[in-house]
């Protein structure tokens, strides 16, 4: 009997197991229904570019010389231009014949040609491009051809390990199918506005602008980028977010450019010091280092030192997600900003503005002024001395009015390995400005009544501004 209860038991649990285990994605059995299916919106695109090389030099003579005149005779009118083929891919996401690749793939051709998986080709232009997170749209005039298109998805209902498949033209070899899984996502790999998914399909030379494709078949990625040593796939590849891409080609189609909003900051990653420093029980947000004048955050009232924790209800948890979600906002929106100030939360309101109008008008330099008087921290391991003519024309120092100029440091100490140099000029300690040097000392002795284990400073260096964390013993 005893026996029968336990596989009666043991039986009554996988019944009540069975329903979760039905509902797991199973591997596909076969890509080729699918591969069939998107294999004709997938395009091969080829480049002609001219490059000049250096021309082969005559020997020089004298303007008007009968030598000149002589071996002009001999040259040619091409010579040092040569055409440069490059090969790569796209896909169609309309039959009006708007094609996605990548920027790098179309960059500075001359002439762009399109192969349709029928094998026709067609002569494409440039709608728009944008080299920040290397994108661009073409346009062919498909004229009576009935073009098949796809559909970008939504790659945030993306998750690790599941299913996708790439299609492209890699070295060459066009209509090529490759799958693999989602390694990772939100991937930076060095960009402002960088948001990858990481896959181990198949990537290689020529597979640039092709689409990655989940199981339903919508384009869930824009093959961009393999991570090799060699050259060739190590199952390391990287592919720009739909999401990503469907903002930025929306722009390029409407304005034939991108319109991102513009917050008008200079940020920087915030360390464990830092954040104690400031009294944030967590490390996160982004950390203004400098706002530019006459800037959105300027004229919302956002300072040096403020950490941004939440921009448009969105929380930030590190510098680099900032970026992201700014140029993502519609220009000229006002919109909620959550900072931490004085160990306060507080929120402003932000009107944006459209960083190329910023870039194009070079409002982008912010920087920040600089003052202060002879004293020694021998605790710390530095000493500073009074901004005045001399110390100006001894460090080079330009565009400063307030501040206190670091005139040593020693070694091993908690100066040194914070990263602090003779002739940086410390703009703030904590959150106030270092209008005399008496600033630092009373940043110092309230830091400790506070009993922190750093004491946050910003600094000029010759870079630009920064924030230094300097632990108090």
């Amino acid at each position: 009997m005893k026996q029968i209860y336990f596989l009666s038991k043991f039986l009554i649990t996988i019944f009540f197991f069975l329903p979760s285990i039905s509902h797991a994605k199973q591997a596909p059995d076969s890509f080729a229904d699918l591969a069939e299916k998107l294999s004709p919106a997938v395009v091969n695109i080829s480049t002609t570019t001219i490059i000049e090389d250096r021309k082969n030099t005559y020997p020089s003579f004298p303007p008007g010389s009968p030598f000149e005149e002589f071996f002009k005779q001999f040259e040619n009118p091409n010579q040092g231009k040569r055409k440069a083929q490059s090969l790569g891919s796209g896909f169609i996401i309309d039959s009006d014949g708007f094609i996605i690749t990548n920027n790098h793939v179309i960059e500075n051709a001359e002439k762009i040609m399109v192969r349709l998986f029928d094998d026709s080709p067609f002569e494409a232009k440039v709608i728009g491009r944008d080299p920040k997170t290397d994108l661009a749209l073409l346009k062919i005039e498909p004229m009576k051809k009935k073009l098949k298109a796809v559909k970008l998805g939504n790659s945030e209902n993306l998750r690790v390990g599941d299913w996708v498949m790439a299609i492209g033209n890699p070295f060459g070899f066009g209509g090529t199918v490759t799958a693999g899984i989602v390694s990772a996502y939100g991937r930076n790999i060095g960009g402002s506005y960088d948001d990858y998914i990481q896959t181990d399909a198949s990537i290689n030379r020529g597979n640039s602008g092709g689409p990655l494709f989940d199981m339903n078949g919508n384009v869930v990625g824009i093959n961009t980028a393999i991570f090799s040593q060699s050259g060739g796939s190590v199952g390391i590849g990287f592919a720009i977010s739909s999401n990503l891409a469907k903002q930025v080609t929306d722009q390029l189609r409407k304005y034939g450019r991108t319109k991102r909003g513009w917050l008008g900051v200079l940020i920087q990653q915030i360390t464990q010091d830092i954040a104690e420093s400031l009294g944030l029980k967590e490390v996160r947000g982004a950390l203004v280092s400098s706002a530019t004048e006459n800037g959105p955050a300027y004229k919302a009232g956002i300072k040096s030192g403020d950490v941004i924790t939440k921009f448009n209800n969105v929380v930030i948890k590190n510098m680099k997600e900032l970026p992201k979600v700014v140029a993502g906002t519609p220009v000229g929106k006002s919109v909620p900003v959550e900072i931490w100030r004085n160990g306060k939360t507080m929120q402003l309101i932000v009107k944006l503005g459209e960083l190329e109008l910023a870039e194009k008008s070079n409002l982008l330099n912010t920087g920040s002024n600089s003052e202060s008087k002879v004293k020694e921290f021998p605790r710390l391991g530095f000493s500073v001395m009074k901004l005045n003519e001399k110390t100006t024309k001894k460090y080079k120092l330009k565009d400063i009015s307030y501040g206190a100029v670091i005139t040593s440091v020693k070694d091993n100490t908690n100066a040194s390995k914070a990263g602090l140099a003779e002739g940086m000029v410390i703009l703030r300690v904590g959150q106030a400005e270092v209008k005399d040097v008496s600033v630092i000392s009373n940043a110092i002795k309230s830091a400790k009544k506070q009993k922190r284990k750093a004491l946050l400073m910003l600094v000029r260096t010759q870079q630009g501004n920064r924030f230094v964390a300097v632990e108090i013993k």
